[in-house]
């Protein structure tokens, strides 16, 4: 317990500075908390090893490792970016409490081999995303996202727990492995996969479980919401699969048809909203909507080749989609601005900051050479496996919509004039390595082959 342990103690230590230092210096704290999540990343490649904890209900491996500290770089990257949103806010120290509490419980429920463990961590990890959302206090938006969050999460968080009930009624076990042998595929089994998936389509954003993601995108603060896009959906999309490949492993010819039709509609739905949206966080809510759908056609292959595109994929898209709201998050910071409109002209005074925006939007888009394409590539390739040629020629299709809705955004910032631009912005250094990291993992995580053999070997090994 590694990762936890470290970041248990770190929260303890900020409560500890809350309660001896009312009013805290925001630079100092900011610095002491990036410095830690700097070295929580690096303590993440090493000493990672095969462990069972309290019968069962803990167990880690590489591969569990690798994604924890996948979701340390995205909380790294989300960090350093929030600087121009922070430095002036007066709950700077709890902000950070509330954001490392939720990595915590996204650990707690990757690690889960055990149903009451996983809820648990479900919950620790959501109800403290609620308060972040409305952590732009000032704001009527954030206090309504706030509260379309809590309400959708106790009704999805419900859901799950019925169905989890359902199986510990037909099982008499809550163990992932002493409940995998036990699924028979009965009609009360299957009604409990229909009911799980339906709790964790909700949380993944996936169609028709979906409309509560661009209001609280649109109203929480910038970094809120990338980190609800990149590393909650991150985090559920992890155990995701592997309550598919183990618990429901024995009813994958039921769940490939309810993967199919979630994946086809999702991608479909989050294409057509995505055209019609002004404002840029809804815009790339319905974006993320779209993402998630291309990864359930990945995890749909049930084989180490999906579990390895679906994570290889989720990295790539934690430096495509924070590359984009990094620059986003200055320019809301700064000025205010949020629509597509207000990016018009945008090159010409912020050709650096257009530049980073563009690259994001082209990885996002799955245009070569970036690593976005090369994440979609995998996804389709191991959902081809399957051999549903139907599926992945629907999938394929959307990414050609799906280029004209991120081309729209590129043809304000570099083609529309504008005669009142944003203005000259300038970065904070902390911002400027977040968005360096980004542009580094966009250009080369996809032309390095070895990142996607090392998560394929480590996937195949299990």
């Amino acid at each position: 317990m590694k990762s936890e342990v470290i970041l248990s103690l770190f929260i303890f230590l900020l409560i500890i500075l809350k309660i001896k230092e009312k009013e805290a210096n925001n630079s100092l704290v900011f610095d002491i908390v990036n410095l830690f999540l700097v070295i929580n990343f690096i303590i993440g490649f090493f000493n990672d090893c095969n462990g069972i904890l309290f019968s069962g209900m803990y167990h880690t491996n590489s591969l569990i490792a690798l994604e924890k500290n996948i979701l340390n770089f995205g909380v790294l990257i989300i960090s350093l970016q929030a600087y121009s949103w922070l430095k002036d806010h007066k709950h700077v120290i709890e902000f950070y409490i509330l954001l490392l509490s939720t990595l915590l419980g996204m650990f707690f429920m990757i690690s889960s081999g055990n149903f009451l463990l996983f809820y648990l961590g479900l919950e620790l990890s959501t109800i403290p995303l609620a308060a972040l959302s409305n952590f732009d206090l000032e704001k009527k938006k954030s206090s309504e996202a706030a509260f379309k969050l809590i309400i959708s999460s106790a009704f999805s968080s419900a859901v799950l727990l019925f169905g989890i009930s359902l199986l510990y009624g037909t099982t008499g076990t809550l163990s992932f492995t002493e409940m995998q042998p036990l699924i028979k595929g009965t009609e009360l089994q299957l009604f409990a996969l229909v009911i799980i998936f339906s709790g964790f389509a909700f949380k993944l954003s996936a169609v028709p479980f979906h409309l509560w993601t661009a209001d609280v995108y649109e109203g929480s603060p910038v970094a809120v919401t990338a980190y609800l896009s990149v590393i909650s959906k991150g985090a559920i999309m992890f155990i995701f699969i592997s309550a598919l490949y183990t618990v429901f492993q024995s009813m994958v010819h039921t769940w490939y048809h309810i993967l199919f039709l979630s994946s086809v509609l999702t991608i479909l739905i989050g294409n057509l909203f995505a055209l019609r949206q002004q404002n840029i966080k809804r815009f790339l809510a319905f974006s993320t909507i779209t993402q998630a759908g291309y990864i359930l056609l990945g995890i749909s292959a049930n084989s180490p080749m999906g579990t390895a595109s679906a994570i290889y994929f989720i990295l790539v898209y934690i430096c495509s989609n924070l590359g984009a709201f990094g620059v986003i998050s200055l320019v809301s910071a700064v000025t205010g601005k949020e629509n597509i409109d207000d990016y018009k002209g945008f090159y010409t005074t912020n050709p650096l900051l257009s530049l980073t925006l563009t690259l994001s939007l082209f990885s996002l888009a799955g245009i070569p050479p970036t690593a976005g394409f090369f994440g979609k590539f995998f996804l389709i390739s191991a959902g081809a496996a399957s051999g549903n040629y139907v599926f992945i020629a629907i999938a394929a299709l959307n990414m050609v919509v799906s280029l004209y809705y991120y081309l729209r955004v590129v043809k304000a910032i570099f083609m529309d004039k504008n005669t009142t631009p944003i203005v000259r912005l300038t970065s904070p250094l902390s911002m400027k390595i977040a968005l360096l990291i980004c542009v580094i993992g966009i250009v080369f995580i996809g032309l390095v082959s070895h990142i996607f053999e090392h998560i394929y070997s480590l996937s195949n090994n299990l």
